[in-house]
């Protein structure tokens, strides 16, 4: 995809995507256009009749009982910004501030925030030229939306704070005289409208969703290896077993499973080897199918939020009304993170539990460690260590965030959603297990060549594990073993097998 037109369609969890990750330019819809010279002329129009409307008349938080006089309004909003530029800490990913901006273009599309067109299109035109705001990780309480991340958003334009220009951390104020830009001035309620919603918890959270989905697709046919290996009991996966605990992912994970390992010349009966398999390989549809249906839910809610409007007053030109109201509370994405980040976490853990009955000898029949030279060679004995100590690590990050709670703003917003740190959890915890599923890779792949099972693979998991043995060999000697770990975290990250 090489643009997106923003403001004609629902916008799509694919899409953020494409801009994010491959720099898809962007522009707005005529309609998108239309609704938004709607609303910045009913903001012109409440100005006039010195209505008295939160945010656009008066200060914000507790100064929200503070008359602000017509000629300070824009003084207002620029203040807004540079004040709540108070996040800490290291910058987002490239990725993740492209997401940001496109989703919060897309919340003001929709035209009920009162922001000038221009102003939106200073926005885009950052995005286009790949301009990049710092916006540090820390300092959102997810609550009054993301306003210290979406003020460092902003600040550029002001000629405040940093970004990245042609690859390159600069100060604001240097882009500006390279790009022949003027700092921006920012007229009424248009501060609010920029800072004042959830785009940064979801831009974070979202990223982490498609890359999770796309390691739950991987981490299958990777646990179908370790299923071959172990000589799985191919029972389990029976599909009358499914169907009287009809819930939906674990009947879709006893299905893949099958279709998977339907050719496999390793895969055994029940009562041929063993009567039955340890959980761990038992209940993969059970606990993966718990996993999956977490998925499920997390991009239904993704893509209502994607496509919602966060801003706070919310601006009604048909009636001449605007709103104060809660749109901003992160509430609903704090739940979906929290839960999004459980779920990945066990994922790894029941990947780590496998990873130890590769590499134990009494639980496998294999070599110890995966290695013929036990003693000389340590083969995968430390390799496992890392995965144990990734999911414990893991295990500290699922505590969810938004149990927490503490009041800000001396009270007035008494409770806030801790969704940005949900997400940036959620994240922290699939890139941990990425590695997990690359070391059960590297250790059900080599536990293959140990019972010479190539050629008894079934077609799916064999061209999986031909795609980890173009990139790295049988491990017959010790060597350095971070770099094969990297090399599958590379291909389990980057492969949809």
């Amino acid at each position: 995809m090489q643009h997106l037109i923003i403001g004609d369609h629902p916008l799509t969890i694919e899409e953020v995507v494409q801009v994010a990750r491959n720099g898809t330019s962007v522009s707005l819809s005529q309609q998108a256009k239309d609704r938004i010279d709607q609303s910045a002329e009913t903001v012109a129009e409440f100005i006039r009749q010195e209505r008295t409307i939160y945010g656009i008349t008066t200060g914000f938080g507790k100064f929200s009982d503070v008359r602000i006089s017509s000629e300070e309004l824009t003084q207002l909003q620029h203040n807004l910004i540079i004040s709540h530029s108070s996040g800490v800490g290291d910058s987002l990913a490239d990725d993740e501030i492209r997401a940001v901006i496109l989703l919060r273009i897309n919340a003001l599309s929709f035209g009920y925030s009162g922001i000038r067109l221009e102003t939106i299109e200073q926005l885009i035109g950052l995005l286009n030229d790949n301009i990049l705001p710092w916006i540090p990780q820390r300092g959102s309480l997810g609550a009054s939306g993301d306003l210290a991340p979406l003020a460092h958003m902003v600040s550029p334009l002001l000629g405040q704070g940093k970004c990245k220009y042609q690859d390159e951390w600069i100060e604001a104020s240097d882009m500006l005289r390279r790009t022949n830009r003027k700092p921006y001035e920012l007229a009424a309620k248009e501060g609010l409208a920029l800072i004042n919603g959830t785009q940064v918890m979801t831009a974070v959270g979202l990223l982490a969703y498609y890359d999770a989905e796309r390691l739950f697709h991987n981490h299958l046919r990777i646990a179908g290896i370790t299923m071959e290996a172990l000589r799985g009991i191919r029972d389990v996966f029976d599909e009358r077993l499914h169907r009287i605990r009809p819930h939906a992912g674990q009947i879709s994970v006893a299905q893949s499973f099958r279709q998977i390992l339907h050719d496999s010349d390793l895969m055994t009966d029940q009562g041929e080897l063993r009567v039955q398999d340890a959980y761990s390989l038992r209940c993969m549809p059970q606990v993966l199918g718990a996993t999956l249906d977490t998925l499920e839910f997390v991009k239904s809610k993704l893509e209502i939020e994607i496509n919602s409007v966060t801003d706070n007053p919310i601006i009604f030109g048909d009636d001449m009304t605007a709103i104060s109201g809660g749109n901003f509370h992160g509430q609903p994405m704090a739940l979906v993170f929290d839960y999004l980040g459980i779920a990945m976490s066990e994922l790894a853990n029941i990947a780590e539990r496998r990873i130890e009955r590769l590499v134990n000898p009494a639980l496998s029949g294999l070599p110890a460690f995966l290695t013929v030279h036990g003693g000389l060679h340590s083969g995968f004995m430390i390799a496992q260590y890392s995965a144990a100590a990734l999911v414990s690590e893991n295990k500290v990050l699922a505590h969810p965030a938004s149990v927490d709670s503490i009041p800000s703003s001396a009270n007035q917003e008494d409770h806030v959603s801790m969704g940005t740190i949900a997400a940036r959890k959620a994240r922290d915890i699939i890139r941990n297990a990425e590695y997990v599923i690359a070391i059960e890779f590297l250790c059900s792949c080599q536990a293959i060549d140990l019972i010479e099972g190539n050629n008894k693979m079934a077609g799916e998991t064999r061209k999986v594990y031909d795609h980890l043995r173009n990139q790295v060999p049988r491990l017959v000697n010790d060597r350095f073993l971070a770099t094969d770990i990297e090399k599958a975290r590379e291909l389990v990250y980057q492969t949809r097998f």
